[in-house]
């Protein structure tokens, strides 16, 4: 099955430390690339965060938002003296790049991320729950992508199936084309009393025809909806593939559009193009 790379996810888990939430988004990207913003009490958890990524998801622009809300009542409260000494330290250098600077107000300390705290039974305990949390998040967002993948591999199958009509259609209609064509050249010869030798117009209508022969696209064509019904049904990380086929469906069809010589198969060339580019819009969206 394949999978879309847009999706979002949000898990919630309330506990007698506070409430931890996370954000999933991800939308379309050429790699794996994930953004964190994480609380500084939960920093360390950054790695295994990315490492849960990698090991779940293939592409995508993600972004992992987690949140803690503090349950501080009947809780007592701990000043970080190592966080509020580097700060203060910090704002005194400042301060003495100043003229007559203003006093620094106690209370703008506390409210500095990090220097007043809630006195934790068990930060460890805390961050593995952020973590078991996590899992919960990502495999709802790989769920949401999983039921949008499936979308979109019938919203594909959708125009294989009308351009596999096409094909058909014009496969049917070019021994019809072609004899029209001949025709009209022999009408108008006729016309203008031009008397060719018949060597010479068999010749010239040889040549109408191998110029005029669009079995060799057709077929490629053929060969490469099978490919992308194939890599499809395959699943997996099969992004990249795609759009590479959609390219190669594309090149057929404007060497099918080059050779048309009948408003019919001018017709199907551009509406194989149409069916093309609204293909390869979805497979932009799949993982």
């Amino acid at each position: 099955m394949v999978h879309s790379m847009t999706a979002f996810a949000r898990v919630e888990r309330a506990s007698t430390e506070g409430t931890l939430s996370w954000e999933l988004r991800s939308v379309n990207h050429r790699y794996l690339e994930p953004h964190l913003r994480l609380p500084d009490a939960f920093r360390e958890l950054e790695g295994a965060v990315r490492e849960a990524l990698r090991q779940g998801l293939s592409r995508g622009k993600v972004e992992c938002t987690l949140r803690f809300i503090e349950e501080s009542a009947g809780r007592p409260l701990q000043v970080n003296r190592e966080r509020a000494t580097q700060l203060i330290a910090a704002a005194q250098t400042v301060a003495s790049l100043i003229t007559q600077p203003a006093p620094m107000n106690p209370l703008e300390v506390l409210a500095w991320p990090g220097v007043l705290v809630a006195n934790a039974d068990d930060p460890q305990a805390l961050n593995s729950a952020a973590l078991e949390l996590f899992a919960d998040g990502l495999a709802e967002l790989k769920g949401g992508r999983e039921r949008e993948g499936a979308e979109l591999r019938r919203l594909i199958d959708e125009r294989l199936d009308a351009m596999g009509s096409e094909i058909a259609t014009l496969r049917t209609l070019v021994p019809q084309m072609l004899a029209v064509q001949r025709q009209k050249i022999l009408d108008r010869c006729a016309d203008m009393r031009a008397e060719l030798e018949p060597q010479r117009l068999e010749q010239e209508l040889v040549l109408l025809a191998q110029k005029s022969d669009v079995a060799e696209e057709l077929d490629r064509l053929n060969t490469h909806v099978t490919e992308v019904r194939r890599v499809l049904k395959s699943g997996g990380a099969a992004g990249r593939r795609l759009d590479f086929l959609m390219q190669e469906l594309n090149r057929e069809a404007n060497t099918l559009g080059s050779k048309a010589f009948d408003p019919r198969s001018t017709q199907a060339a551009v509406n194989l193009k149409v069916l093309i580019e609204q293909m390869r819009e979805q497979v932009q969206n799949i993982e």
